[in-house]
């Protein structure tokens, strides 16, 4: 069955094609694949699986995991073949009764006690090394929750910004309207316009300062710095009563820093043992084979058998070892001071970290039930009564940018606190002991 266009209708057929393909023209590009949220636990996992640093660090301890049992290990023997009394005249080996081929091997023993102190030494880095690992994870993942909750704040305050446009372009179609019916100023036109741009402006330094955060973030995950990072448009905000002597006994039982730098105190201690068993010799031991060849007239020789013990004499380490033994003195003391110096450090974060959070926590309360909700009342009162001529349009302007600014100041007090609270972990260790 065949159908037959109306002759007027087909004239028309084209311009509604290109009418259909200047709407489809105009309509925006479709995504190909909407970019998923990055939630703040996966934004962890991505660090702690690709960091390069965490990665590097991790290296470096496995490395020195391999050190202990060389440490520990015995000198190699030395294998050594000798020709003895070649006569140079004729430089032959059947001339004379002493020329002999020697075969023989030696072993050198240290000194009681050397090795065990060489491998305790080795050990002692090598565990101080792993627990460095556990510190660059607790940095790591307290670096990428304080950048996850900057973005978090961006993106908020980008919000209320957003929000306060729109309030401030009804504001000057407001005051447009009254204008043009002679109630209201043209000042009040423009001082709208004015602060709408400053809202367009600060709007986009926000926008600027987050593609900068974000470029940082994605450095810490292993990404490329372009690349797009979406986060969910709420979180789960964490709230927690510190006690500081609890998280000081924390901190002591189970900060990596603390823990490594007791390590590290312990090898330098061991090192003071050892210097001091340096002024005791080395044993070496051995044992050797020399074959005689028979004599031109076809006479038989004999063999030689020669075992050999030999030890240092260390009449010279008197004064060179009683320095080295200064030496490893000084060194211990040098990591005893570091060691208290750290504690102090770590004490010293955590009461400042608590005392910052517990601050946080009040004045995001005062934004959150007095501060916010008096100001958005006040905005709302100057609202209805400007267009009755029952409020002043300088003040109602006044009263919705210092809404604005306390939005975005809880928004800040909000995320900070979140902040503070992965700074605090870091600080204790609770990190690695939630793992």
């Amino acid at each position: 069955m065949s159908v037959t266009a109306h002759p007027r209708r087909s004239r028309r057929k084209p311009w509604r094609q290109a009418l259909v393909l200047l709407c489809l023209a105009a309509l925006p590009p479709v995504s190909q694949a909407a970019e998923p949220e990055l939630t703040l636990q996966h934004a962890v996992e991505l660090a702690l699986a690709g960091n390069p640093g965490l990665a590097e660090i991790k290296a470096r301890a496995q490395a020195l995991a391999a050190v202990p049992p060389q440490a520990g290990a015995m000198p190699d023997p030395t294998f050594n073949v000798d020709l003895l009394n070649v006569p140079t005249r004729s430089f032959s080996l059947r001339q004379e009764d002493m020329t002999m081929l020697e075969f023989g091997v030696s072993q050198t023993i240290p000194f009681p006690g050397k090795r065990d102190l060489q491998r305790k030494i080795a050990e002692e880095e090598a565990l101080a090394a792993a627990d460095s690992v556990e510190e660059a994870r607790l940095r790591l993942v307290r670096e990428v929750k304080d950048g996850w909750w900057r973005l978090f704040f961006y993106d908020r305050a980008l919000n209320v910004t957003q929000e306060s446009e729109q309030f401030f372009q009804q504001l000057v179609d407001t005051a447009q309207a009254q204008y043009r019916v002679g109630q209201g100023q043209q000042q009040d036109v423009q001082l709208a316009q004015l602060e709408l741009s400053k809202l367009k402006d600060e709007r986009l330094e926000l926008i600027g300062m987050r593609h900068a955060a974000t470029a940082q973030f994605n450095v810490l995950l292993d990404r490329p710095p372009s690349t797009l990072v979406v986060l969910p448009a709420s979180a789960e905000f964490a709230q927690m009563a510190l006690q500081e002597s609890n998280l000081l006994e924390k901190a002591q039982e189970i900060r990596p820093l603390l823990a490594q730098r007791r390590k590290m105190l312990d090898a330098a201690k061991t090192r003071v043992d050892l210097a001091q068993k340096d002024f005791y010799p080395d044993v070496t031991v051995g044992a050797s084979y020399a074959v005689r060849q028979d004599t031109p007239t076809g006479q038989s020789r004999s063999d030689f058998a020669s075992i050999r013990l030999s030890v240092n004499l260390p009449i010279y380490a008197g004064d060179k070892q009683s320095k080295a033994v200064d030496q490893r003195q000084s060194e211990y003391l040098q990591e005893q001071y570091a060691f208290e110096d750290e504690h102090h450090r770590v004490q010293a974060e955590i009461t400042a970290k608590t005392a910052e959070y517990l601050h946080a926590k009040e004045r995001l309360s005062l934004y959150e039930h007095e501060i916010i909700p008096q100001a958005r009342q006040t905005v709302r009162s100057l609202m209805a009564g400007y267009p009755v001529g029952k409020a002043d349009f300088t003040d109602l302007l006044k009263a919705q940018l210092t809404l604005f600014q306390y939005q975005t100041q809880y928004w800040q007090s909000l995320t900070r606190t979140q902040q503070i609270l992965a700074e605090v972990a870091a600080a204790t260790g609770l990190e690695v002991a939630h793992d």
